[in-house]
């Protein structure tokens, strides 16, 4: 529908601002709405997820301590590959839309790719476990699925363990904690480059950044835990994380009339970003997937479910709900600050 005749169903003028002004936008441009929301769902769901389900699969426990910084380290340099293919070729697109076309050309190839190496990981499984069955005379014993849990089901089994709902509390906050930060960030960067395309060159640039940062401070982050300890590696993040958010909001508060205060605010936002997701990776998550470490085999297994479904995902979209209130009650991000 045209944005004229959203508004006149929801009822506000035309050159209205605020909460429903942005709800107006949205139904008007559902399509890309809801594109948006399928690659949110894809990259954090469905990659990240099935990605580590496969390798807790097919790795076993000696050969984890080899290969699994070396999964760190490759997706680590996703980041920056990525970010390279936008500012070098997407955002230099003659428009937005067939900027968008490049971008989503990129993901389909991707997820082909994926498919594929899947396919020849799991035949060279089958013929090398037939193999080895031939050869073996013990059974070997079966391995425990991962439970499929309801939403419902995942807060029940988190309710009865408080050892899992402190664990809980640790993904919930930091889901929340960079969504407050990353979407008035956002909001910032496009006020300083209205420009799509230069938006998007930036972005990537960022993208880059952050994975070249975490590939440096993965190799320095396994020597931090083993030399400093679980505490230290477990608090680094929320340490950095807020003592880089108070300049960056106090410089919010103190106004971004002038264009000099916005680029401050940006560039300490884009160093907030980037320590904070490179620490991230490379300290909060190891310390997390840890803490699983002492539980019996069923918590293990149920409560790293429940805290997938629950945790990750209730920080990013409670953090988004809770700043879509603000945004109609304050009229936008920026005052809601």
């Amino acid at each position: 529908p045209s944005l004229e005749s959203v508004q006149k169903a929801l009822g506000i003028a035309s050159a209205a601002t605020g909460g429903m002004s942005v709800l107006a936008r949205i139904c008007a441009n559902w399509t890309s709405a809801l594109f948006y929301v399928m690659a949110e769902i894809y990259s954090s769901v469905s990659v990240g997820l099935l990605f580590w389900q496969f390798a807790n699969d097919v790795v076993s426990v000696d050969q984890a301590k080899r290969f699994y910084p070396l999964f760190a380290q490759m997706s680590g340099l996703a980041p920056v590959l990525a970010g390279q293919y936008v500012v070098r070729y997407v955002s230099r697109a003659a428009d937005f839309s067939t900027s968008m076309h490049r971008l989503t050309a990129a993901v389909t190839m991707s997820g082909c790719m994926i498919c594929f190496f899947y396919r020849q990981a799991t035949k060279y499984l089958e013929s090398s476990e037939g193999q080895d069955v031939a050869a073996a005379t013990t059974d070997k014993p079966k391995k425990k699925k991962k439970p499929k849990m309801s939403m419902t089901e995942s807060a029940k089994f988190l309710a009865s363990s408080q050892y899992l709902r402190l664990v809980a509390m640790l993904v919930l906050g930091y889901g929340l904690s960079v969504n407050f930060t990353e979407i008035m960030w956002k909001s910032l960067v496009k006020k300083q480059y209205p420009n799509p395309m230069d938006y998007q060159r930036f972005m990537g640039n960022v993208s880059s950044a952050v994975g070249l940062a975490t590939c440096i401070v993965i190799f320095f982050g396994v020597h931090v835990i083993r030399l400093l300890g679980w505490r230290v590696g477990a608090m680094a993040t929320p340490a950095i994380m807020s003592m880089l958010a108070i300049p960056f909001f106090g410089c919010i508060l103190m106004g971004l009339d002038s264009p000099a205060r916005l680029q401050i605010a940006v560039i300490l936002g884009t160093i907030q970003s980037l320590l904070s997701k490179t620490s991230k990776y490379a300290l909060f998550d190891p310390t997390t997937q840890m803490a699983y470490i002492p539980l019996d085999d069923e918590s293990k297994i149920k409560g790293k479910a429940a805290i997938d479904v629950l945790g990750s995902r209730i920080g990013k979209s409670g953090g988004s709900l809770i700043q879509q209130g603000l945004v109609f009650w304050f009229g936008n991000i920026i005052n809601a600050a």
